[in-house]
């Protein structure tokens, strides 16, 4: 996940979709990115399982899927827990 979100664009197309599903061309309009690029990180994103497709009439729309960022937000926090429990750990050399 953060290696996905990692992309200033990936970034950028997660945060507009959290506002609501959005096709290409809005999302080409709102990041100033060619079709092809957006497309790009929009299929990455979907292969993640961060983001869903839609047809809508001649358009397809994305969304963000909820659930992939609470999972994500889980694991990052337990990794922080971890962080926390063994900061003053040091394995012997």
């Amino acid at each position: 996940m953060i290696r996905l979100l990692a992309d200033p664009l990936r970034q950028q197309i997660v945060e507009l979709l959290a506002d609501g599903p959005a096709c290409t061309c809005h999302l080409v309009d709102d990041t100033g990115a060619k079709q092809p690029t957006v497309s790009h990180h929009l299929k990455v994103l979907r292969e993640a399982g961060l983001v869903e497709s839609e047809p809508y009439g001649r358009f397809t729309y994305y969304r963000l899927v909820p659930e992939s960022l609470d999972a994500a937000a889980a694991e990052l926090t337990a990794l922080a827990g971890r962080a926390r429990s063994n900061a003053g750990e040091r394995r012997a050399c």
